[in-house]
This record gives structure tokens, C-alpha cells and sequence, in this order.
């Protein structure tokens, strides 16, 4: 099944994926790379308009793992922390970041980025166990 919000960006070396129903607006990728990620234009974002090395780590910033990425010589993969770090922020959310696995019940048959999340820890998420911002609206 297709992820309707996933949308692919190809680059020469790397391409990178974005799904925009799980982007919280952390603004990691902004900050890191301007050139790469410029809301302004269309497409939004260029992976030719840096190193594969610098947009992955860019990449590998994003908490809600809203971006992937995929090296087109797969020689070099997202390595999570080990241990897992979970982390609380200041806007009530749970980020994890690490080899994850989620089960239970969720939001259905939609992939899961398996290194960064962020949970719902106010609980008003209709995307729960995922956050959606919902604290944030009230």
C-alpha cells in the first residue's frame, strides 16, 4: 500500500523522503541545510544542493523521522544510538531515537521510520501513538 503523504525527492547520490503527515515542523532540516530545504520553492527540497554525507546527517536530526533517507551507492545507512535514547521536551512530546520496533495498536498499515519518532505524550493526538501538535492547538 502507498503512504499517501510520502513523497520522494530524488538527488544524484541520495534521495530523500519526506512524509509530510508525520512532519511536526522541528525545523532541523531548515536550519541545517537552507539550500536543501527551502519551503519557498517547489520541489522544496534539492539533495543535489549539498554532499550526500551533509544532507544525511541533516536527515538524522529530523525526531519525528518525517525524513529518510536512502544512499543510492548503499554504502552508508542511518546508524541508530545504542542504547535507545528517549528523550521529554519542552512541548510535552516523547522523542525516541534508536533501533525501534512499534507494536500494538496504531494508526494501521502505515510504515514506521525505524530509528526516530515522536509520541503523543498529552494524549489528544488523533494520530496517537505518533504526536500530532494537538497540545500545542489548545
Amino acid at each position: 500500500m502507498s503512504e499517501p503523504n510520502l513523497k520522494s525527492y530524488p538527488g544524484s547520490e541520495i534521495t530523500v523522503t519526506f512524509d509530510g503527515g508525520r512532519c511536526l515542523h522541528f525545523a532541523e532540516c531548515v536550519r541545517g541545510l537552507p539550500e536543501v530545504f527551502d519551503v519557498s520553492a517547489r520541489p522544496w527540497i534539492t539533495p543535489d544542493n549539498a554532499g550526500a554525507a551533509a544532507l544525511a546527517a541533516v536527515v538524522e536530526r529530523c525526531p519525528s523521522g518525517a525524513l529518510q533517507y536512502t544512499r543510492h551507492d548503499g554504502s552508508v545507512e542511518e546508524t541508530p544510538p545504542d542504547p535507545t535514547v528517549v528523550t521529554a521536551n519542552e512541548r510535552g512530546q516523547i522523542l525516541l531515537h534508536g533501533n525501534l520496533t512499534l507494536t500494538g495498536p496504531g494508526p494501521g498499515p502505515r510504515p514506521h521510520p525505524k530509528y526516530r519518532m515522536t509520541l503523543c505524550a498529552c494524549g489528544r493526538s488523533v494520530k496517537r501513538p505518533f504526536c500530532d501538535n494537538a497540545c500545542r492547538s489548545t
